[in-house]
């Protein structure tokens, strides 16, 4: 089987399947028909996007732990870390489920960047609290 086909299918890999093109849904399998450990990769992904879906904090902490144990026995490096890595991340994901008022994601983009000019501009200071006061100072409102 040639697999040429393989180079240039990043965004089909990593697309919702419902937002693909009929070709790119054609792409899609035929790409996980040529690997099988990219496709249990893939259906990892597609099972770990439910996880948006719970309104409760309690099933989404039982959802985390059943997907955690499935994934126990995977030799594939990302999902490893997911496993190593969860229970630190659940505390944040748990609180997606309680807010009521989520934030725009293009707030959010914009206090990252506004973060990322202040690291930048700090370059070379030691002090933790210091770029910490920066970053809350620059999110007060202007006067």
């Amino acid at each position: 089987m040639d697999r040429a086909f393989i180079k240039g299918q990043h965004y089909t890999l990593f697309s919702n399947a419902e937002n693909l093109t009929r070709e790119g849904r054609e792409s899609l399998k035929k790409l996980l028909a040529a690997n099988t450990r990219l496709n249990a990769a893939y259906l990892r992904k597609e099972f770990f996007d439910q996880l948006w879906s719970y309104k409760s904090e309690a099933w989404m902490r039982k959802f985390f732990e059943n997907l955690k144990a499935s994934l126990k026995w995977q030799r594939l490096g990302a999902i490893r870390q997911v496993r190593r890595n969860g229970r630190e991340k659940l505390g944040g994901l748990a609180e997606y489920c309680r807010r009521d008022a989520k934030p725009s994601l293009g707030f959010v983009e914009g206090s990252n960047t506004k973060i990322r000019v202040i690291q930048r501009r700090a370059y070379g200071l030691r002090g933790e609290e210091y770029l910490r006061l920066k970053i809350l100072t620059s999110m007060l409102p202007d006067p």
